[in-house]
Formats: C-alpha cells, sequence, structure tokens
C-alpha cells in the first residue's frame, strides 16, 4: 500500500467518523475534509472545486426545485385529498413506497421520488407526524424499485454493458425483475413494520421563518357563481382545513346567520373563516372562493408577481384605530388586507369594518415591488418572512408538465438527466410556478456545500488506486469460498464501496473483478454481475452514496447516523435474500 493510498484510507475514515459522531454540521465537516486533502496532496488544487460541478449536485438542487414547484402547486392537495382522504399512518407510508417504487423501476428514482415528496409532507402534517418517518423510507424504497428493470437504475445499465462485452449478449429489460422484484416486496414489507427504527427529526437548517406561527387568523371569502362551495353545506367548504380552520359566521346580504354545518351556502354569500394561513388557503384554493380585495395590477405590467406577507401594526402606525374600509388600502396603497389575528381574541367582525388596534397581525396581499414601500411608509413591522400560500396565484399543472417533460426526455434518451433536471427546474421559473425570490430557499445549500466538498474527496479511493487494491484483495479472498460465499462477499463488498464511488463508477470497478473470478472458478458470471449491480444500488447506509438519499437529507433533518439504524438491518436482509435468490434465478454451474 502506497503513502497516497493509506492518506485516502485514513481521511475518508476519520471523515465518517466525525460524521457520525455529530457535533459538527455535516457542509463543515466535508469542507474540512476537502481542505485536508488539498493540503496533503491527494487531491490536486485544480481538481478541489470540481464537484460543484459534478452532475449529482445539478440533479439533487434541480430537484429539490421541482418537488417545491410540486408542492407549491397545490395539486397534490387536491390528489390526497380526492383519492386518499383517511388513510392511517401506515397506509399513509405503504402507499408512498409503494408508488415511489413501481415509479422507479421506469423513471429515474430521483424523479419518482421528487414527485412523491410533497405527498409525503402532507401526510405528515395531517397525521401530525415528522417527516422524517416518511422520507427515508420512502428514498429505501426509491433505490429497491430500481432494482426491479434494466433502466432502473445505473448500475443495472452498466452491468448489462459489461455482459454485453463478456458474452456477446445483453442483459434485457425485465432479466432484473425476478430477483429486483423480490427483493422489493421484501424490503417495503420491512420498511413497513420497522421505519420507526427512523428516529423523529425536525429540519437541521430551521431558520427564525419557522418558528414564526400565527394560528388565528380571521379572513373572509366571498361565495361566487363559479365557487365549488356553492349550494354545498358549510361543512363541506371547511373540510379542506382538516379541522384547523372554522366558519364564524355566514353574512347573507344584511342578515348574519350562524354557520351550522348544514347551512346551505348561496352566491354572494360572505363567509368568516378563522384559522392559520395554509389551512385558510386550502379551503379558499378548494372551493374556488374569492378573497377580499381587488386585482393586484403593478404600473406598466400585464400581471404583477404577487405575493402575501404577515406584518404587525406598531404603536407609530397610522392603522391603528382605523378601519379598513376607512383606510381602502386596496386604492389608496395597492394592497388587500386578507387577514387578521388579535392575541387571544375570536374576531367576529367583517375585515372592513374591525377597527385595527396596535399589535393585531395582517396578512397583507401586493405586489413585490410595491409591498415593502407600504410596510414603511404604514410604520407596519414585517413578521420573519415565512411561505404565506394564501392569495397568491398558483400555475397548478405546469410544475407537473415540467416534471413529466424531464422524465420522458431522460426516458428516451433526448437528454442526459442533469440536463433535463435543470431544465425542468429553470421551467418552474420561465413559468412563474415559483416566485423568483423564492427558488434559492427550496435549494438546500448545506446538502449542496456537502456533495460538492466529498466528490473530490471521495474520488480519492480511485486515483490512489485505493480501489483497485481493494478490489483485488476481494478477488484473492473469493477464490477460497464456495459459489454462495464468493456472491456475498462481491455483494457486500459493493455496498461498502458504492458510498465512496458513485455507483455506476463502482460497478465498473467491481463488475470485471466479480465476473473474472467467476470464470476462474468456473461459474457463470450472470449472478455475479447481478450481485455487483444490486450492492452498487442499495447503498442505505450513507447519505452521500445515492442522490435519493442526499435528497431527503435535509427536508427529513436527518443526522449521518441515522441511516445505518434503519439502513443497516434493511442491507442485511437484502443480503441473506439476494444470495438464494441469485442462485435459484441465475444459476452458477
Amino acid at each position: 500500500m502506497t503513502t497516497q493510498q493509506i492518506l485516502a484510507f485514513s481521511v475518508i475514515a476519520v471523515m465518517m467518523g466525525v460524521f457520525i459522531w455529530d457535533r459538527f454540521r455535516y457542509d463543515v465537516v466535508a469542507c474540512c475534509a476537502l481542505v485536508l486533502s488539498v493540503a496533503i496532496g491527494i487531491v490536486p488544487p485544480d481538481k478541489a472545486f470540481a464537484g460543484f460541478s459534478d452532475d449529482i449536485v445539478i440533479i439533487v438542487g434541480s430537484a429539490l426545485i421541482v418537488s417545491a414547484g410540486v408542492a407549491r402547486s397545490g395539486v397534490v392537495d387536491l390528489a390526497i385529498k380526492r383519492f386518499f382522504p383517511n388513510l392511517a399512518t401506515h397506509s399513509q407510508l405503504a402507499l408512498l413506497m409503494i408508488a415511489v417504487a413501481l415509479l422507479s423501476a421506469f423513471i429515474k428514482n430521483i424523479g419518482a421520488l421528487a414527485i412523491m415528496i410533497p405527498v409525503a409532507f402532507q401526510f405528515a402534517r395531517k397525521s401530525g407526524a415528522s417527516p422524517s418517518r416518511y422520507l427515508m423510507p420512502m428514498s429505501f424504497a426509491a433505490l429497491l424499485g430500481g432494482l426491479m428493470t434494466q433502466i432502473g437504475t445505473s448500475p443495472n445499465i452498466v452491468v448489462s454493458r459489461l455482459r454485453e462485452e463478456m458474452t456477446g449478449s445483453s442483459f434485457t429489460m425485465f432479466d432484473f425483475t425476478p430477483v429486483g422484484g423480490v427483493l422489493t416486496i421484501v424490503g417495503i414489507t420491512f420498511l413497513i413494520f420497522f421505519h420507526w427504527l427512523v428516529p423523529s427529526r425536525t429540519k437541521q437548517s430551521s431558520s427564525i421563518e419557522e418558528a414564526v406561527e400565527i394560528k388565528n387568523y380571521t379572513s373572509e371569502v366571498l361565495v361566487t357563481a363559479e365557487s365549488a362551495a356553492l349550494e354545498k353545506p358549510v361543512s363541506a367548504l371547511v373540510r379542506p382545513g382538516d379541522g384547523e380552520a372554522i366558519a364564524t359566521a355566514v353574512l347573507r346580504g344584511a342578515t348574519r346567520m350562524s354557520p351550522f354545518p348544514d347551512l346551505t351556502l348561496r352566491e354572494n354569500d360572505i363567509v368568516l373563516l378563522e384559522g392559520p394561513p395554509d389551512a385558510l388557503d386550502r379551503i379558499v384554493s378548494a372551493g374556488k372562493l374569492k378573497l377580499s380585495g381587488k386585482p393586484i395590477v403593478e404600473k406598466g405590467q400585464m400581471q404583477a408577481e404577487v405575493i402575501s406577507i404577515e406584518v404587525v401594526i406598531g404603536q407609530e402606525s397610522p392603522l391603528k384605530g382605523r378601519s379598513a374600509r376607512q383606510l381602502a388600502l386596496a386604492y389608496t396603497r395597492g394592497v388587500n388586507l386578507l387577514a387578521v389575528s388579535r392575541h387571544g381574541e375570536r374576531l367576529k367582525e367583517r375585515l372592513a369594518n374591525l377597527s385595527l388596534a396596535a399589535g393585531d397581525v395582517l396578512v397583507l396581499q401586493g405586489s413585490r415591488e410595491n409591498l415593502p414601500v407600504v410596510i414603511q411608509d404604514l410604520a407596519l413591522l414585517p413578521l420573519a418572512q415565512r411561505e404565506i400560500m394564501l392569495g397568491t396565484r398558483r400555475r397548478a399543472f405546469i410544475p407537473l408538465i415540467m416534471l413529466a417533460l424531464a422524465m420522458a426526455t431522460t426516458a428516451v434518451g433526448l437528454a442526459p438527466v442533469p440536463v433535463a433536471f435543470f431544465a425542468a427546474a429553470l421551467g418552474m421559473v420561465v413559468f412563474r410556478a415559483i416566485p423568483l425570490a423564492d427558488i434559492y430557499k427550496s435549494v438546500d445549500g448545506p446538502i449542496l456545500i456537502m456533495l460538492a466538498a466529498l466528490i473530490p474527496v471521495s474520488d480519492t479511493l480511485r486515483t490512489t488506486g485505493g480501489s483497485d487494491l481493494i478490489a483485488h484483495a476481494l478477488g484473492d479472498i473469493a477464490k477460497g469460498l464456495p459459489a454462495w460465499g464468493a456472491l456475498g462477499l462481491i455483494l457486500v463488498a459493493a455496498m461498502a464501496v458504492t458510498p465512496f464511488l458513485n455507483n455506476a463508477a463502482t460497478v465498473l470497478v467491481m463488475g470485471p473483478i466479480a465476473a473474472g473470478f467467476a470464470t476462474d472458478l468456473g461459474f457463470r458470471p450472470e449472478a455475479f454481475l447481478m450481485a455487483v449491480a444490486i450492492g452498487a444500488g442499495c447503498d442505505f447506509l450513507t447519505p452521500v452514496g445515492h442522490q435519493c438519499n442526499t435528497l431527503v437529507f435535509g427536508p427529513g433533518g436527518y443526522r449521518f447516523s441515522d441511516y445505518p439504524r434503519l439502513g443497516l438491518p434493511l442491507s442485511l436482509l437484502i443480503i441473506l435474500i439476494s444470495i438464494p435468490a441469485l442462485l435459484f434465478v441465475w444459476p452458477v454451474r
């Protein structure tokens, strides 16, 4: 073993130990490892930042934006309420994993995962569970689903090419299905019953805006001729709020009516609602209701970029002691008052007639250019900014179209995955599915920095010859083992190496070695090539070996050490099931 190889193994071992120790944030640890690798000479200075242009960084960052666009569209809410309104937690998790696994068999697993992440967040919110309970099992299900077909994951494609080079015949589309299908069924069953091994986490990069939570906003909506709530009872109107919002009054002409659940709503009824902004938004969107105020138009623009923001009325504000009707904010300032919250008090008046007081929290709607000026002029205090969807425009199907186009172009080979997903993310901006100012909030910066720093560090195993050293050592050991032992060794080795090489590179390194000593021992190579593909495609132990695991790392709030808690027993199960399944489906003699 050379000095360079010793240094490469040492840096990676220390880095993994610090990750597991979990005293420092993961991106800081990765950057320290990169700087150390450059300092001791195992990473050339001109290659130190090559990770920032790596395909994986582009794929993960783009997928986060696409996923945020799908979540913002509101289509997820609609689908859940229409098809799966009352699923228990176990059923929710099973549904998510089965859907991700089936999709991953035919499209890129990171695309399948990006589609379902917003659904997981909705299920988590409804059930009161942490999203961490859903996201890691979904990521593992995506990896398992990719094992079922030739196009499901990169290792399967590379293995097929290796077999063709060695035997003149490639694996076909569904040659992977018998073993991959068994592993997917067994793996998902395990995850359903043992998902509790994943600790309940909150997002590590939580900011002050996520701590701001006003729950008792009062808003008013108008039932129009186009409203889905027309001629429906009040109970149907508030159902999309999932019990978080209530109707406090119904105004019909000059008559104020109690909002009994069976009261039928008519055209031009005004309903006073109380609840948090996201619940109010779901009710407004599902019922196609009209909020108070007038359309926001910016001078010189056909349609302004409209946002909503929370502000507090200060002691010096001219709003204090006056009503919205007196102020005529929509006409004099170009903003709409959508909701009001007053601490410890349930508001029963219409927003236009309500006398505002210092300390009231308002939701104001206006153009992105105009709102800061209005806030300053009216001496209002903006709360730490968080995403307020109430009153914002959504382009419901654009994110789904962008995602479908990205996956279709990769499936037929028109564009590589990084280009397709980057184009989809760009489409979200161009078609305003996500406001331009919110794009970078969707990208988890620490995750991308960690990835970019780790790529050149992990590549030192290849550049120093460390991976070849491992492969030859495994070949020497396997020659003295029976077929099942050699097969298990190759599978375990591929699982162990893939976090440090990308999974396709793992196949390129391990595949020829596996096929070579299989031939030396008089075995057919198919089972051994399949074992390499399974091991390379099943990284359940780290958040960095596969982009699916990386994609859920930040949103799930996971720690590095969380992955082995669920991933280690799953890996052992996959090994135990894979060996007899491979020997049965692909006999070695």
